[in-house]
């Protein structure tokens, strides 16, 4: 048996790959474990400011594995809490970007959505199919899928299992860049690369505005923006930031 979950470091770049083949990385208990437990190790990891998730074969998670839960009633699915195995994903304090590659079906869609952003290539498919096997989506497909693509698009892909494509999928908003052909991983690590070259406190509050600030009302929201944008001004790096860019220099960012 292979290992579920391969992870690569380059740099400041923690690149985890979904490595069940065989299964088309169906997410089963372990493979969600590894994935767990993998961005957990990242995030610990003081070097790597930046994740990157994305699969392999040709896919990057055709969903979850039923063999899993076919037999299971409700309780015995609550006693397994899989949130458990998401919450280190959807909480995780750096950037995590997905790179899509292949189908991102039914879990695996609901993983690459906690992402903070996907970049995709024209093979990506990304769909919510669990209604056509009796259930619905209960990792966040009803809830992100609406949220960011609108109630009419969600409603039909929820409803009847259709699939998006890649392309399609970027016109929607869902996808924040549709790479060339097998260029997803390429171009998200480069995108990653970027990401880790900025200041580690004003990414993390960029990303903290844009979490909290989702549900609030607007008043709230931009007193939640203009709160984190001044704290910024007592950091070294704002000065650095600031200084370079008048000094036509390339900024050296301490997380500071």
């Amino acid at each position: 048996m292979s290992e579920p979950v391969l992870l690569h470091r380059e740099g400041a770049v923690g690149t985890l790959v979904l490595h069940r083949p065989e299964k088309r990385n169906a997410l089963d208990l372990t493979m969600r474990a590894a994935i767990a437990q993998a961005v957990r190790t990242l995030d610990a990891d003081a070097t790597i400011r930046v994740i990157v998730i994305t699969g392999s074969e040709g896919v990057f998670a055709a969903g979850a594995d039923l063999n899993l839960l076919v037999d299971k009633g409700a309780q015995a699915v609550a006693d397994i809490d899989l949130g458990q195995y998401w919450a280190p994903v959807a909480a995780c304090g750096k950037p995590v970007i997905a790179a899509v590659s292949g189908f991102a079906l039914g879990a695996g869609c609901e993983l690459a959505m906690m992402c903070d952003f996907i970049v995709a290539d024209a093979s990506a498919r990304f769909g919510q199919p669990e209604l056509s096997v009796g259930i619905m989506p209960g990792a966040g497909g009803t809830q992100r899928l609406m949220r960011t693509l609108g109630k009419q698009v969600a409603s039909m892909m929820l409803l009847t299992g259709e699939m998006i494509t890649g392309e399609r999928a970027f016109q929607l908003g869902l996808v924040a860049e549709l790479a060339g052909d097998g260029q997803a991983l390429e171009r998200a690590t480069a995108l990653a690369r970027k990401v880790a070259r900025m200041p580690p406190k004003a990414v993390r509050a960029t990303r903290r505005a844009l979490r909290q600030g989702a549900d609030l009302p607007l008043d709230a929201g931009l007193a939640l923006e203009n709160r984190e944008f001044l704290l910024l001004f007592d950091t070294a790096d704002k000065t650095e930031g600031m200084r370079a860019f008048l000094d036509k220099r390339k900024p050296d960012f301490k997380g500071l």
